[in-house]
């Protein structure tokens, strides 16, 4: 099997290679050729050496994408964006990068397959970022996709991609709405939801974190596991049971800023929840104004897709996987 991971540089794309590195089987058999493709160079666990290219390249410039595909890889992880911030920021980069990209290399696909038999499995990172106001406090997966800024935009466009591509044959797609993936490691990032990770992640080291929204602002959260969780079992599942509709909410943690907060307490203690400073951000308000708070992920719960269900769970999470179960 030849598994290409788009993004293979982001936080996520990294943790999904570690774990093909930990469980060689995990995709559902054995992969003889990995490609690692980002903008940023993709790192290479020592277990995946001898299968795996690595390729700093843009997929959104001309022609990238076709020669990419040229390779027929089985198995596609569309993991490839820039981040909600950013692309509010940058419109031109936004749409490059987070549309452009996704049509050049869902139509390269086409085109291979309009020369011999070729549907691929594609996996893309969409996001709730899709949905926006008015909409009630728990969105059914039935409800529809208004975005109120461009990168949920540009998700919402590929998802629709996604769909028809995969109904005509072309791929074999699904689309991952990601929930804010918290508690994210390393350093904060151009994402607008970049400090809920922040009030958590840094204090736990003896840091100060910057909280620019009030405590009562509500989001919809799973683990950095519980995404490449995602990811894993939407490469294996039957997509027959997942019927036209191929775009799912993952499920995930409807929790406050302040139940953040109080989880912080419960592990750490008030000495680190006393290096969060409270300094308000009107834009980064305005923008999460505009996102959703909690959704009813039946359907993908029902096809087996898992996270947490408490913000101890997610703290939890990072203190395992990055603090080597240890915090400061």
């Amino acid at each position: 099997m030849h598994v290409m991971i788009l993004g293979a540089a982001g936080m996520i794309g990294r943790k999904l290679v570690e774990r093909i590195a930990r469980e060689p089987q995990v995709l559902g058999g054995a992969i003889d050729r990995l490609t690692l493709v980002d903008a940023f160079q993709p790192p290479v666990p020592e277990a995946l050496q001898s299968v795996s290219t690595a390729l700093v390249i843009d997929l959104a410039q001309a022609g990238v994408a076709d020669k990419l595909i040229e390779t027929r890889p089985d198995m596609i992880f569309h993991l490839a964006a820039i981040v909600s911030g950013e692309a509010e920021a940058d419109f031109d980069k936004g749409y490059s990068v987070n549309l452009d990209g996704t049509r050049a290399l869902f139509d390269a696909i086409r085109q291979q397959g309009l020369k011999s038999t070729y549907v691929p499995r594609v996996v893309f990172a969409s996001s709730i970022a899709v949905f926006g106001t008015p909409f009630p406090e728990v969105i059914p997966d039935e409800f529809f996709t208004t975005p109120l800024t461009s990168y949920g935009t540009q998700k919402a466009i590929a998802e629709l991609l996604l769909a028809d591509y995969s109904r005509r044959g072309i791929f074999d797609g699904i689309g991952i709405r990601l929930p804010t993936i918290c508690v994210r490691p390393g350093t904060p990032n151009k994402a607008a939801s970049g400090f809920f990770s922040n009030i958590l992640r840094e204090p736990l080291v003896g840091k100060e974190a910057v909280l620019p929204v009030n405590e009562d602002v509500r989001h919809w959260f799973a683990s950095p596991r519980s995404a490449v969780g995602f990811f894993v079992h939407a490469a294996t599942i039957d997509t027959a049971k997942i019927g036209p509709r191929r775009n799912l909410t993952m499920p995930g943690l409807s929790a406050l800023v302040g139940e953040e907060i109080e989880a912080l307490r419960r592990v750490a203690g008030d000495k680190a929840v006393a290096l969060i400073k409270r300094e308000a951000d009107p834009v980064i308000g305005r923008i999460v104004a505009g996102w959703p708070t909690q959704f009813d992920a039946s359907r993908a719960a029902g096809l087996g897709f898992k996270a947490e269900t408490n913000f101890d769970q997610i703290l939890q999470v990072h203190i395992e996987d990055e603090l080597g179960g240890r915090i400061a």
